[in-house]
């Protein structure tokens, strides 16, 4: 399935959980804090905006914010918190679309850049991010660490979380690099949805030659948002390039 398919109008409207999981004050506050002290005194472009998890508050942080998004559902819900003069969206792909003006952040959060799907468009997304970025201006990235060491031999899965009604697990394909994550949601009753993803895991060894690429030099990593250090046993990290300033 194409993203835009997968991100319609039913995912759209489920997406919020406003206080919990990912909407949570203490997942969200310091990933708004360090985004906050970043952008400084410019503006700030978030790729994959979706409803504005991140870039309302920031918004509200007086950070002036604009997104690149390619579900028109995804906007919708957005749309329901503010209007398009407090943050504007366009359209489009974050590996290719143009947003106007010039930033002095760009920043991809929650694992987007895996939505897409090779090599190929992920180097573009940083090339990308690149060209709306003012010299010395500064890409995020936040994105989780492949836990292939999960995997013995003939295991094709991991469990990466099981909630009281939830359990989410990733299926790799490790000869494509590709991994689809299923979110099982259920109660009760015999009944239980599911919402299934496909994504192209990325190392974070690859992810910096994909910055040098694209203009980038390395600037910091950390395993969360708080600044907590980066380990051979960290499940995900948040990485900060940079373009060099004009000399």
């Amino acid at each position: 399935m194409r993203q835009e398919e997968i991100w319609d109008a039913h995912a759209a409207q489920r997406y919020d959980t406003p206080g919990a999981g990912m909407f949570a004050p203490e997942v969200l506050g310091p990933a708004v804090d360090r985004l906050a002290e970043l952008a400084g005194q410019g503006a700030a472009l978030e790729f994959a905006i979706g409803t504005g998890r991140v870039a309302v508050p920031l918004a509200g942080r007086g950070v002036p914010v604009t997104g690149i998004e390619l579900s028109l559902p995804m906007v919708e819900q957005l749309r329901t918190k503010v209007d398009a003069a407090t943050i504007p969206v366009v359209i489009g792909d974050m590996a290719t679309a143009v947003a106007p003006g010039t930033y002095t952040l760009v920043y991809l959060v929650y694992n987007t850049i895996s939505n897409l799907l090779t090599q190929a468009e992920q180097v573009e997304c940083f090339r990308n991010a690149a060209r709306h970025l003012e010299p010395g201006g500064r890409f995020v990235v936040e994105l989780w660490v492949p836990e292939l060491r999960k995997l013995p031999p003939g295991q094709k899965a991991t469990v990466w979380q099981s909630d009281p009604g939830y359990i989410g697990l990733d299926t790799y394909d490790v000869l494509r690099q590709h991994v689809v994550s299923h979110h099982f949601r259920f109660d009760e009753t015999e009944q239980a949805q599911l919402f299934r993803s496909p994504h192209r895991y990325i190392w974070p060894a690859e992810l910096d030659l994909m910055a040098q690429l694209a203009g980038f030099e390395p600037e910091s990593r950390h395993a969360d948002w708080a600044g907590a250090a980066f380990t051979a046993e960290s499940r995900s990290h948040v990485s900060v390039y940079r373009i060099p300033p004009t000399r």
